[in-house]
């Protein structure tokens, strides 16, 4: 090897290697052959500074590689990044690389440190500072600058929600005032304006079996609809019924055994096909009719029913948004003495003192193995997440924050600001607010169940809105706060929730 050991070989190829990179620029057709070049070029060409950028969003490997690869899909300007104050790159669907082989996705960002740390144009933090602080000093001073960029990125989120409202309240009373008949005709953000195409995905969720044996086996679920169905028998006797959402067609047979003489079960899934079976195996073909497709764009044979029936109840009630769909049957098809089966329903809140979850699910970021993740915080927290609560953690009392009449609501219920009250009753820490509904069948013979945490558990469970921080509690003390919910502004079926709790305000999405 003429005196030259193998590691320095291998050492002088990898140099060679990286230095005969060809690197597209991120914004135009330059090419650069090293990182310092390139990064060089984007700030002298595009007047983009990556490591000011990199700084102002806190930047882990992850949201790095989502930022490449959302310039690359979205093919976003220079200008467009820098006037970003919350990452909107922020999705899974930007893991993907839209350039094979991009060597800005092959560099990690401790190597994208080095390159910006000795380059004179990117100083690093510490060669900006006037004074050299002490270093347990530093990292508080970064700790508070993440906090504060976490908290600036939510209430953004909150204003981009609240902006978007007043343009649709803007766009709605314009069309009111100049033009009334095109007002009565504009398209509401619903199931029903959705393409079933790209509605597809919903239903494809339920042509697994494991969900049905799931909701089957909730024998608080299933058989409150059964009582209200059998209990109150002498309602339905030759009555035509119609069942949205049949699923494996369980209340639709239930509704045969009432005394009805027709019943229409309309299910998208392919779960329908084992439905048909079902029917057919219990001898109630001449009584049920199956059909398949959304009930927003399928005519059914009959002009009205007598009542309907579904079970269309999704995480914190409206999740999944198949409300839209009872709404579009009740008035289409609905008789005017039909009955609606749930017919009305409310949402609930109450507060948490779990600290032990807390520390296990939310502060555990603040040290892993050793390593700080206090960033990840925000991540956990945005997501409810569904699970079991025990009673014993409840710190404060109900609230009933909505309530709904199935008679009367419009697809825009789901788009409602509440507030309310809650009540300490054990001093400690507040450190979720706890989401459930209650149903109720308002018949002859009345059936009620709910969700909640002091009652027998349901599949849904409680939806449980996490705080990034605990609030400290008193015994006697009412804790006032505000719920915002409204419809996804991306998807239709999903929800964006705002709770405002004392000095608190977090943004959580049921997508």
């Amino acid at each position: 090897m003429h005196g030259i050991s193998e590691s320095e070989s291998d050492d002088d190829w990898e140099e060679m290697n990286y230095e005969k990179q060809v690197i597209k620029c991120l914004f135009c057709s330059n090419c650069c052959n090293n990182f310092t070049d390139a990064l060089k070029h984007l700030d002298s060409s595009h007047n983009f500074n990556f490591a000011k950028f990199k700084m102002r969003h806190a930047l882990d490997i992850y949201s790095y590689i989502k930022l490449i690869n959302f310039i690359r899909k979205k093919k976003a300007t220079p200008e467009e990044l820098n006037e970003l104050n919350i990452k909107i790159w922020e999705h899974d669907e930007y893991l993907t690389p839209i350039l094979q082989d991009d060597p800005w996705l092959m560099l990690d960002l401790d190597e994208l440190e080095d390159i910006l740390t000795n380059s004179n144009q990117y100083p690093t933090t510490s060669e900006t500072m006037d004074v050299a602080l002490p270093d347990n000093h530093l990292a508080e001073l970064e700790k508070t600058i993440q906090s504060l960029k976490a908290e600036l990125e939510q209430r953004n989120l909150a204003c981009l929600l609240a902006k978007q409202q007043i343009e649709e309240m803007t766009k709605a009373a314009h069309k009111l005032v100049f033009d009334d008949s095109d007002f009565s005709k504009s398209k509401e953000k619903c199931i029903q304006n959705v393409g079933s195409n790209s509605d597809q995905g919903y239903f494809n969720t339920y042509s697994h079996f494991a969900i049905h044996h799931e909701m089957l086996t909730d024998k608080i679920r299933t058989e409150s609809y059964r009582d209200a169905l059998l209990t109150n028998s002498h309602l339905f006797n030759d009555c035509v019924m119609l069942d949205v959402g049949c699923g494996t067609g369980i209340l639709s047979m239930f509704a045969a055994k009432s005394g009805c003489k027709k019943v229409i079960s309309v299910d998208q899934s392919d779960i329908i096909y084992h439905a048909m079976d079902i029917v057919r195996e219990n001898n109630l073909i001449d009584i049920i009719t199956l059909k398949k497709g959304r009930l927003e764009d399928i005519k059914l044979d009959v002009h009205k029913v007598d009542a309907i029936i579904s079970e269309w109840m999704g995480y914190f009630l409206l999740f999944e948004g198949m409300l839209d769909s009872v709404i579009y049957a009740r008035d289409h098809y609905l008789s005017s003495t039909g009955k609606l089966l749930p017919n009305r329903c409310t949402i609930s809140l109450v507060g948490s003192g779990d600290t032990k979850r807390y520390i296990d699910l939310v502060d555990y970021w603040s040290n892993v193995y050793g390593f700080k993740m206090s960033c990840m915080k925000a991540e956990v927290v945005r997501e409810p997440s569904i699970e079991f609560c025990n009673p014993k953690d409840l710190v404060t009392n109900v609230a009933e924050i909505q309530s709904f009449d199935l008679y009367k609501v419009t697809t825009d219920c789901v788009n409602f600001s509440s507030p309310f009250n809650l009540t300490v009753n054990r001093t400690g820490s507040l450190t979720a607010i706890i989401g459930y509904f209650d149903i109720y069948f308002d018949l002859e013979n009345p059936v009620h169940f709910s969700t909640g945490p002091h009652t027998a558990p349901t599949h849904w469970k409680q939806t449980v809105f996490s705080l990034s921080e605990p609030i400290s509690i008193t015994e006697g003390e009412i804790v006032s706060g505000v719920l915002i919910c409204r419809r996804h502004i991306k998807d239709v079926r999903g929800l964006i929730v705002t709770i405002q709790i004392k000095d608190f305000s977090q943004v959580y999405y049921l997508d």
